[in-house]
């Protein structure tokens, strides 16, 4: 059972542009996710278990099909999961298109006495393929990345010991890849600022109390 409240919404994501880095297609986008999960186990912050996407169709959309393959006994850099992927094209569709893939796996955080938890879906990758270029984004739903935890109470000690392994991981990824990431939307539940969480508005010591829509 989690320990963690996750919002429904991310609550911070970066994203990256990778025209320059690699080109597009299936293959470089597999080869950029496995350098990429790289980084991120290296703070123990993903382990890739499986990989799940949507198919679509040019000129009609998503076709509401949506593939998860598991990862187990197979690396992203494996020569033969872009084809097993591709023979995943739903037969009635043979013209289907493979939309964004997520990487979908475990993490390690850290509570307040620094002990150690697993919990699954910590930081998500995900990866395009477009054919107008190569991309990918990193998107985190709890708060242990911020200073108040999602009933607005502040939790130094958690964002002590876990914000700083995300903020070096992206900091490794902006140099891997060439280029900063640029931060992803704001939700309800907080946007990126640099390497981090943005600060949220603060009254009286206590940040927003974000539970009413958990």
């Amino acid at each position: 059972m989690s320990l963690l409240m996750r919002s429904p919404q991310e609550c911070a994501s970066w994203m990256w542009d990778l025209e320059e880095f690699a080109p597009p297609g299936l293959e470089s986008a597999l080869a950029t996710a496995a350098r990429m999960v790289e980084v991120l186990r290296g703070q123990e912050l993903l382990e890739p278990g499986s990989l799940k996407w949507s198919w679509f169709v040019f000129g009609v959309g998503g076709i509401g099909v949506n593939t998860e393959i598991s990862l187990l006994g197979r690396a992203l850099d494996d020569e033969d999961l872009s084809g097993h992927i591709l023979r995943c094209r739903p037969e009635g569709f043979p013209d289907a298109e493979i939309g964004d893939i997520f990487v979908s796996g475990t993490g390690v955080w850290l509570d307040a006495r620094g002990q150690r938890h697993k919990e699954h879906g910590l930081v998500e990758l995900s990866v395009s393929p477009d054919a107008i270029g190569l991309s990918a984004e990193v998107a985190v739903y709890h708060d242990i990345w911020g200073d108040f935890d999602f009933s607005g109470r502040p939790h130094p000690e958690v964002k002590e010991r876990n914000a700083p392994r995300l903020a070096a991981a992206l900091q490794a990824l902006d140099s891997m890849l060439a280029v900063p990431a640029e931060p992803g939307e704001q939700t309800y539940f907080g946007r990126a600022e640099g390497h981090g969480l943005q600060v949220p508005d603060v009254i009286d010591g206590l940040g927003p109390d974000l539970t009413d829509l958990m």
